[in-house]
């Protein structure tokens, strides 16, 4: 599921709960809402993606220092 649209579904899914307990907010929150969840959503990608490449990193070191030994 894309990033944006899981953010709406989210923001909408609490637009449900907050309307179920009898409150209401105005629309501009739920959009603010959305955004807040995607960019949170983008910050974890973010540092998986960072951890990730470190991890190449560190094989690409190791298949390095290893084939000095093949030579």
């Amino acid at each position: 599921m894309h990033r944006n649209k899981h953010a709406q579904d989210v923001a909408e899914r609490f637009r449900e709960l907050v309307e179920l307990a009898g409150d209401s907010l105005a629309n501009t929150h739920y959009d603010e809402l959305a955004l807040l969840i995607e960019a949170a959503i983008d910050t974890s990608l973010v540092e998986q993606l960072e951890i990730t490449a470190k991890q190449l990193e560190n094989l690409a070191h190791d298949m390095r220092n290893n084939a000095e030994f093949f030579e």
